[in-house]
């Protein structure tokens, strides 16, 4: 399933009940996997890279660092 970022992104930023903390979490989770995928050599799946740059652009809409 592909997902349009940009619109993904929107959504997260908007809804209230995801808080900053679960951002930044979430987006540190999934680098750590990414990380470990990467370090096994393995191929690192296109979900991931998708879903690392929604969180990344939903995070920098709201400000978060």
């Amino acid at each position: 399933m592909k997902i349009d970022i940009t619109e993904m992104s929107e959504k997260l930023a908007r809804d209230p009940s995801i808080s900053d903390y679960d951002f930044w979490r979430t987006l540190k989770n999934l680098n750590n996997e990414i990380f470990d995928i990467a370090n096994n050599n393995d191929p690192i799946p296109m979900e991931l890279i998708r879903w690392r740059a929604v969180l990344a652009k939903a995070s920098s809409k709201r400000k978060i660092r």
